[in-house]
């Protein structure tokens, strides 16, 4: 009997948050494509945290749903709580975060994925890769058949060669106990493909009914839900939300956990893997931070149909006599029973400087890679990879000229540079603080920047992307109105600004004038404006933030624009850094082993100092004559 063979477009190994996107935009971009899971039952699986969104992360699933992908979406349908963080600081660093039922998040992701058209879901462990030459011809699953295809999208997020810690207990699965994918590793080293180990954790799940609720504060959802897809009627997702708990570790908890520390994989050296800084477990806490005498810990529900609960704040490898001791000296967790205990995963993962910005692999055309794979942690990071990853590996099956997002117009591409630019020593984290123009990268105007590329790709549909013209028209002429519409110092004008305590006029002022000062907004001026047009939410919150942060956001144009005159100097492929007359010698090694797509990119690397890239720009004005 002959071998068994497959012929398709697309394969996308793993079917997780990066998988997802990655399958999902290969498809709808017209390829056949195939997505690979270890278990049809753990597609979009939240094996961690029962959220989608937060701090910075909030921002990329809003972008990944401006180019056109499904997070977004589908936290809209199965969240159960939903807050705006940050709401009491700048609309820079606002960041939706909704509590997920997780079943009903990854049941929905996973029917989103079983009707897209040109999309075949695959139950089975990838084994090997098939290169020929530096170019990915297809791949190998266990069962030996051979799936030919032109291109390859590699999200393998925590499976390969993983393995589950609790105290001395150490079991050879990937997260939840699922089988873990132990042959790709060695497919990947034969090919040149350099990795390293990594290190998350997860805490416990307790039994709701165990809980002492009583000696908790509790936390609340928005009383009015913002939805993170653009596409998402506000109208239509006002539901009862459902409570989370905060409470605090104290000195015993403290305590305990300091005096059994050798029994700790992480500190026993039993680890070998390079845990998330940003995200430490309980046991890196109190030794790293041991000024402070308690710590957060967020009691979650893991869904509406189940007892479970997340104890946010407590991950921890401790074995779980301890554990027990340490959650009991909780104040509200003094009787918990843990139907989960927290363990830590190590698996293996790339150095992720061996990609190009636009996740395709340097050695290997046709390969690229996404999500937790390339060193990164959370949901929200793998799938904002996971759907670049796809539309690049469409746009290369295609014969077309691939996307970069770059640290001016997103979140993804600040993401996407800090990995394949920078050394990353540990799990890689997305923060506000991370980029430097995020005054112009607001999760609200997340479709302004995005969507147009969206719609270039084949991801937008013409009427997402013309209401989208249509809104971005009526931002600028609103903006033009408000300019110039002018109030008198009128009885009425000054008794409404002494309602919100703002200094009377003595002459005549703009709307727009008034929407600049601290106190005010542009919907509190509807009560003095008596034409303004009838217009939607979120042009209205456009309107506001472009008028109330003019000069910021022309500063942070300017800088976008000095920063592009360096993104724009591409360098040559063919370069040999070693050639450089005056280039230092940690500098030739660090671009060697980079190979930065541009000047801009070159400054960024850890080692290449100003005087570097000033001997470089001289050295490529020579050179680019010499080729002329």
């Amino acid at each position: 009997m002959s071998p068994v063979t497959e012929t398709v477009d697309v394969c996308v190994v793993g079917a997780g948050h990066a998988g997802c996107e990655a399958a999902l935009a290969c498809a709808r971009m017209g390829l056949n494509t195939v997505v690979f899971t270890i278990s049809v039952d753990s597609i979009a699986l939240m094996p961690c945290n029962p959220n989608i969104g937060g701090s910075s992360k909030g921002h990329l699933v809003r972008e990944i749903d401006a180019l056109g992908g499904e997070m977004g979406i589908n936290i809209d349908k199965t969240f159960i709580q939903s807050k705006m963080l940050n709401k009491s600081k700048g609309p820079a660093v606002h960041s939706l975060r909704a509590q997920a039922d997780k079943a009903d998040y990854s049941r929905s992701m996973r029917k989103v994925l079983e009707n897209q058209d040109n999309l075949t879901i695959k139950q089975a462990e990838v084994t090997k890769l098939l290169i020929e030459e530096g170019v990915v011809k297809g791949l190998v699953i266990h069962s030996g058949i051979t799936y030919y295809s032109k291109a390859v999208v590699l999200c393998t997020g925590t499976y390969l060669k993983a393995r589950c810690l609790c105290g001395e207990a150490i079991t050879y699965t990937g997260p939840n106990g699922l089988l873990a994918a132990n042959y790709l590793s060695q497919s990947l080293l034969d090919a040149g493909i350099e990795l390293q180990r990594f290190k998350t954790g997860t805490p416990a799940r307790l039994d709701k009914r165990s809980i002492d609720f009583s000696k908790m504060e509790p936390q609340y959802g928005d009383e009015r839900v913002v939805p993170f897809s653009f596409t998402t009627n506000p109208d239509d997702i006002q539901k009862e939300q459902d409570l989370c708990w905060l409470t605090y570790t104290n000195e015993e908890t403290h305590k305990i956990i300091k005096s059994n520390l050798d029994r700790s994989p992480i500190y026993a050296g039993i680890i070998e893997g390079t845990g998330p800084r940003y995200c430490p477990s309980i046991e890196d806490k109190v030794v790293k931070f041991s000024d402070k005498n308690r710590h957060q810990v967020f009691i979650e529900p893991e869904g509406r149909h189940t007892n479970e609960m997340y104890v946010g704040g407590m991950s921890s490898s401790l074995p779980e006599d301890v554990q027990y001791a340490m959650y009991h000296s909780v104040p509200g967790l003094e009787n918990a029973k843990i139907v989960r205990n927290a363990y830590a995963i190590e698996y293996d993962c790339i150095n992720p400087g061996q990609l190009y910005p636009t996740l395709q692999f340097k050695k290997v055309k046709g390969l690229f890679s996404g999500g937790q794979f390339n060193g990164s942690s959370g949901y929200e990071e793998a799938a904002a990879q996971g759907i670049l990853a796809g539309i690049n590996a469409a746009l290369f099956c295609k014969g077309e000229e691939q996307i970069v997002l770059d640290r001016s117009n997103s979140y993804i591409g600040v993401l996407v540079d800090d990995l394949v630019t920078k050394d990353n020593k540990e799990p890689y984290r997305m923060m506000t603080s991370r980029s430097e123009y995020r005054l112009l990268l607001r999760q609200d105007n997340a479709d302004i920047r995005l969507t147009p590329i969206g719609y270039k790709v084949g991801l937008i549909s013409k009427e997402r992307y013309e209401d989208l013209l249509m809104k971005q028209e009526a931002i600028e002429k609103e903006i033009s109105r408000v300019c110039e519409v002018n109030v008198g110092a009128s009885k009425t004008v000054n008794a409404f600004l002494e309602k919100y305590n703002s200094t009377p006029l003595r002459s005549g002022s703009s709307l727009a004038e008034l929407i600049k000062r601290p106190e005010l907004t542009y919907d509190l001026l509807a009560e003095i404006d008596t034409n303004r047009p009838n217009l939607r939410e979120d042009i209205r919150e456009q309107v506001n933030i472009n008028i109330k942060y003019e000069g910021y956001i022309k500063r942070q144009i300017k800088q976008v624009e000095q920063y592009k005159k360096l993104e724009n100097k591409i360098i040559p492929e063919s370069i040999d850094y070693s050639a450089v007359p005056s280039l230092r010698i940690e500098a030739v090694m660090k671009l060697q082993q980079i190979r930065p797509v541009s000047i801009g990119q070159a400054s960024r690397i850890s080692g290449v100092s100003p005087a570097d890239i000033s001997v470089l720009l001289v050295y490529l004005e020579h050179y680019s004559r010499e080729k002329v």
